[in-house]
């Protein structure tokens, strides 16, 4: 058996349930962070669902701000995986109420990591710190782990895409200072799809909701580079363990689909549900971003691709992502199973 102890924050979430999932079925004790102890009982029950090793798992009450409770949740640990991160279904007012959390969380763990000799320390970040705060004729471009994105940029950047690369900088400039050993892996995931496991589901799973529930009668000229939920676990967990890894970025996409290209691919599979098939002008979502705050975050993507290279994760770790339908699909699945639509 496997007595290496992983501790994940945010296994609530979306991603991090999915984690956990696969660490308890590869033989880990894993020690799962959440902000408040009493959605504990309901996280075990439904990982529970899903693995028989769940006597395995423990739970951790923790803030990221919390700087000395990382000290005490990282002892005895070989490796941390963290997930957790802030992410606003709208805009925040002031761009400081998400950064300074997300750059602060991440260099507490880091420093208490660091100082009780953790092995690994893998950070999920997100794709958008490779492809925003850009030019026009930088647009164009494939991007690749060796891009980032420019946080002074302010015209091309969302304050949550802002607080991930400024996060994850941090996260490399703490290593390169550091003597501990600790070495640092980050993934970084595109929208993330697939199978939502209860109703406090994961944002981006919204993308598919609001195609299948009708709340868009025509679809924004706006695309994404797609990961299915489970090939994000798998390629956190062989960021985790591949030694080569080490000191390494990795995108993590099975490509880029648009929103008509998503909703094609639901309207074959549920033929008997009206789906919407037009495209909106751009200036029609900017006007109906003044009266829905949800479309704030999406403005900047109107009629632009920001495209990925995700083959160093398939070549250095062997990663094998499902596909985009899949990711779609079996996100669709599950939205009707859970009851999120019905």
């Amino acid at each position: 058996m496997n007595s290496k102890r992983v501790l994940l924050t945010g296994v609530t979430g979306f991603l991090g349930s999915h984690t956990a999932i696969r660490l308890l079925e590869k033989g880990y004790e894993v020690v799962g962070t959440l902000r408040e102890m009493d959605r504990a009982a309901a996280i075990r029950e439904v990982i529970a669902q899903h693995t028989s090793h769940i006597h395995r798992l423990t739970f951790a009450q923790a803030d990221l701000q919390e700087k000395e409770k990382w000290f005490e949740l990282t002892k005895d640990i070989d490796f941390v995986q963290h997930v957790a991160s802030p992410f606003p279904r709208e805009l925040p007012k002031h761009e400081n109420d998400i950064i300074i959390p997300a750059r602060d969380g991440v260099l507490n763990i880091m420093t208490a990591a660091a100082a009780n000799k953790v092995k690994r320390f893998v950070l999920t970040s997100s794709s958008a710190t490779v492809g925003y705060g850009k030019t026009p004729q930088q647009l164009g471009k494939v991007m690749t782990e060796s891009d980032w994105t420019n946080v002074d940029h302010a015209k091309d950047l969302t304050p949550y895409f802002k607080s991930k690369a400024v996060a994850e900088k941090a996260a490399w400039d703490f290593i390169k200072d550091d003597r501990s050993g600790m070495e640092l892996v980050t993934v970084l995931p595109g929208a993330i799809l697939g199978p939502v496991l209860e109703k406090d589901f994961g944002t981006s799973a919204n993308i598919v909701i609001k195609i299948l529930d009708g709340s868009v009668p025509a679809l924004p000229k706006i695309g994404f580079e797609i990961v299915d939920v489970r090939s994000a676990a798998d390629a956190l967990i062989r960021a985790m363990e591949i030694p080569e890894a080490a000191q390494n970025r990795y995108l993590a996409s099975a490509g880029f689909l648009m929103m008509k290209d998503i909703a094609q691919i639901l309207r074959k599979a549920y033929p008997g549900r009206k789906l919407p098939s037009r495209e909106l002008p751009n200036f029609l979502v900017r006007l109906l971003s003044k009266f829905d705050a949800t479309l704030g975050p999406i403005l900047l993507d109107l009629g632009i691709k920001r495209m990925v290279d995700a083959s160093k994760a398939r070549r250095e770790l062997k990663w094998e992502p499902a596909s985009t339908q899949e990711a779609v699909l079996s996100c669709a699945k599950s939205i009707f199973e859970t009851g999120i639509i019905k």
